[in-house]
């Protein structure tokens, strides 16, 4: 047990506040909450990808034992709701009803749903419902989505946004006098949340006009507000409670269809309404992700440095995606940490009769999926090793601050310091001999390097700022209410660790809520790798207003200057004076109690409330190195070692910090190795349990080696962000090891996932 009495608490590997309720059964997801009356959902969900519902009967199923109402999308109309795309292009986007209405875009679509006295007697009545729906030809691939017919008959095309920068005759010029061309297609497959709760919500009326809702969330306020938007309600009458949520990773940064249903559904029964979705229902109707190419070219001179890049980036968005944009984040940050004079990238996102596309752990992660693969494919192109070409195009400290051909000014990072540690770590020299003799015995090592930059905060729009309320109690301690929110962050430690600090508390002493929309103002919670910095400069800045007036408070009672007050384990002392002192605990009974002995005019208690104003990006790192080997009669790739390197800045947590890397870890070797969401022809699912999606197990992941260098930011505190990081730097690092090891057999694994099968055409001679 790490020690809580500590002088400083931030950069501390403390125990987190919030395991020992979960370790020992005592969490409270969604799927524990029950209220008296409470009916529970199942839903009617198409059969089909594309097609007209001519009629529906659900005269049987409402007839059904303990039904209390089978809905369709005509039901809800006097609610007048619909889904909110977020949208940030130029194009509009399509019109979401919460349930089929005339037309069904993806197998999996809820037309109806059933409310019955359980879940049993809901999903038994809703096998009783008939759809009568006309089948029609869907379109289901990006190819198919170019040249397709429409998905939604009211736009032209598929095309949901496009970016297409005009020519640039000065990058054509670079390619045309470039010592070297690397041209190739790299693919990322369809992926899945799979987040260990699934989304679930209980939804009640409370009295006339308030609404509860207990919901998998990211953000509570955020979900208020959107629910506000939704049903056209104040949200001053909405309350959200997310109290544990296991996991989400963008999936439940707003609540979609089926969350909105059971809502509505409680709105129009007036009693408590339960939806959990099963894990079924995640795999195939759950908002997905990353289905994306794109076409790369780098032009090199003929002393391998890096003269342009063109980049042609298409995304496959589903039907219904919970944003339309063109993914600008990929094509800001495709240079990434590298010299790059010239640049141009072609952005393009096609709806099609699929599930809508929601954001997953660092949704631009393609930029540098395709970079640091082209980065090594080039290495082996020109043929120096993939470590000098990276000497000999990554920015320095010396380079910063660094303007990045896109316009984003990069700071205070450490690419080629984190690259370098992992060099020393891993000995290269040895490593290709030990890999050439095992080439001998029919054995395929690789090694795989990536290094990469992450914008984090990501300061703009509903995130633009996050609120702390502090406030130490008559009793002494100390209850923040924060806009953060965990999905295993562990921000309920962090913020109390920061908190802590800046008081000069226990960090036992402090207690971080941040699990309910009625308490505290609007924050945004998680996303996008902001919580340290948003939440920790706004906890940083409300503990500053309530030390001043502590120690404000404590120097009228002491007869000392304030600025002589020191506080420090809940003790405060007069510098100099040590005799003279009190606590905290008489500081607040006074201020609460005996307002009269405050300093004149001051108002009593002891609160403080702030809200921090984000910056735009703030810059975290990491380099990133695997060490694979993949079986030459099997195509199954093992991961023996796997080292990372990040600079996060001013570390909290470590062990917190090392828990976010590994978590992305485990994703990138998933999605390269084994995660697919698949369609046959017709838009059928066919990865619809853990049998055919495949997730990595514990025998899949090695011990992760960890390097911490730390450049504090500009920002209050020092903090830069950690959670994307293995998610996005970890896939290329796999991609590389396992292309490095088949390089004998000439082919390009650039087809994720690289499974078995792909492997073996490679070794057996094909491309892959």
């Amino acid at each position: 047990m790490a020690q809580t009495t500590a002088a400083r608490f931030v950069g501390q590997r403390l125990p987190r506040k919030e395991d020992k309720r979960l370790l020992t059964g005592r969490g409270s997801y969604v799927a524990d909450v029950s209220l008296p009356g409470m009916v529970e959902l199942a839903f009617v969900r198409s059969q089909v990808a594309r097609g007209k519902i001519r009629g529906i009967d659900i005269e049987a199923a409402r007839a059904y034992p303990g039904v209390r109402a089978v809905l369709s999308a005509k039901d809800l109309d006097s609610l007048g709701a619909k889904c909110q795309i977020l949208h940030g292009g130029m194009a509009p986007a399509p019109h979401v009803d919460l349930l089929a209405r005339d037309n069904v875009r993806y197998v999996g679509e809820p037309i109806v749903m059933v409310i019955a006295d359980s879940r049993y007697i809901a999903e038994d009545a809703a096998g009783l419902v008939f759809v009568d729906c006309t089948m029609e030809d869907p379109v289901i691939t990006i190819d198919d989505a170019r040249d397709g017919p429409p998905v939604h008959p009211d736009f032209p095309t598929n095309v949901a946004d496009r970016n297409a920068p005009p020519e640039n005759p000065a990058l054509e010029a670079a390619f045309a006098s470039a010592a070297h061309v690397v041209e190739a297609t790299i693919r990322h497959q369809r992926q899945a949340h799979v987040p260990m709760e699934t989304r679930g919500v209980v939804a009640a009326r409370q009295g006339v006009d308030e609404l509860l809702v207990h919901l998998a969330c990211q953000s509570p306020h955020l979900s208020a507000h959107l629910l506000a938007n939704t049903f056209n309600l104040p949200q001053a009458n909405i309350r959200v409670i997310a109290k544990d949520v296991g996991g989400a990773f963008g999936l439940k940064v707003q609540p979609w269809r089926e969350e909105l249903c059971a809502v509505a559904a409680a709105l129009l029964l007036n009693r408590p309404v339960k939806w959990i979705e099963d894990r079924m229902e995640n795999l195939t109707s759950a908002g997905q992700a990353r289905e994306q190419e794109i076409h790369c070219r780098l032009a090199l001179d003929a002393n391998a440095r890096l003269l342009a890049a063109d980049y042609d980036y298409a995304c496959n968005i589903g039907a219904f995606p919970q944003g339309v944009d063109t993914n600008f984040l990929v094509e800001m940050f495709l240079p990434g940490p590298y010299h790059l004079p010239l640049y141009r990238c072609r952005n393009v996102n096609y709806y099609s009769n699929t599930v809508g596309q929601a954001a997953y752990r660092g949704p631009w992660a393609m930029e540098s999926l395709a970079r640091e693969t082209m980065m090594e494919l080039a290495a082996r192109q020109i043929g120096i090793t993939p470590e000098e070409l990276r000497r000999r195009n990554l920015i320095t400290a010396a380079d910063q601050p660094f303007s990045m051909v896109t316009g984003a000014v990069i700071d205070r990072v450490t690419p080629r310091e984190c690259f370098e540690a992992i060099l020393e770590k891993v000995d290269m020299a040895t490593f290709r001999v030990e890999q050439a003799e095992a080439r001998k015995a029919g054995r395929y090592l690789g090694i795989g390097f990536s290094v990469y930059i992450e914008p984090t905060t990501m300061g703009f729009g509903v995130l633009s700022s996050e609120f702390a309320h502090i406030r130490v109690d008559p009793t002494g301690a100390i209850i923040a209410n924060m806009g953060t929110h965990s999905q295993g962050h562990g921000t309920a430690t962090t913020m109390a660790q920061v908190i802590a600090d800046e008081l000069g508390v226990e960090y036992d002493r402090v207690t971080v809520h941040e699990d309910d929309s009625s308490r505290g103002a609007f924050g945004a919670g998680a996303g996008g790798s902001r919580q340290a910095v948003a939440g920790g400069g706004a906890a940083i800045k409300a503990s500053a207003l309530l030390a001043a007036k502590i120690k404000t408070i404590a120097g009228h009672m002491l007869n000392a200057n304030p600025e002589m007050i020191s506080m420090q384990g809940g003790r405060i002392t007069v510098e100099g004076e040590p005799e003279v002192s009190t606590t905290l605990e008489r500081i607040a009974a006074t201020a609460y109690a005996d307002p009269d002995r405050l300093p004149p005019g001051m108002e009593p208690g002891l609160e403080a409330q702030y809200r921090f104003r984000s910056p735009m990006f703030v810059f975290s790192n990491a380099a990133h190195a695997c060490i694979c080997e993949v079986d030459g009669e099997t195509g199954i790739t093992r991961v023996l070692r796997w080292i990372a390197a990040e600079d996060c800045g001013v570390m909290i947590n470590p062990s917190i910090v090392e828990g976010q890397i590994a978590g992305g870890v485990v994703q990138a070797i998933g999605g390269v190795l084994s995660e697919e969401i698949s369609y046959d022809a017709m838009g059928n699912p066919t990865a619809v349990t853990f049998k055919d999606y495949v997730i990595p197990s514990a025998h899949d992941v090695p011990q992760i080696e960890y390097i911490h260098l730390v450049t504090p930011s500009t920002s209050d505190g020092g903090f830069k962000g950690v959670g994307e990081g293995g998610a996005i730097v970890g896939p290329p690092a796999l991609v590389n090891a396992v292309a490095d090891a088949l390089a004998p057999f000439g082919g390009r694994c650039y087809d994720l996932p690289l499974t078995p099968s792909r492997l073996l055409a490679i070794i057996d001679g094909g491309e892959g």
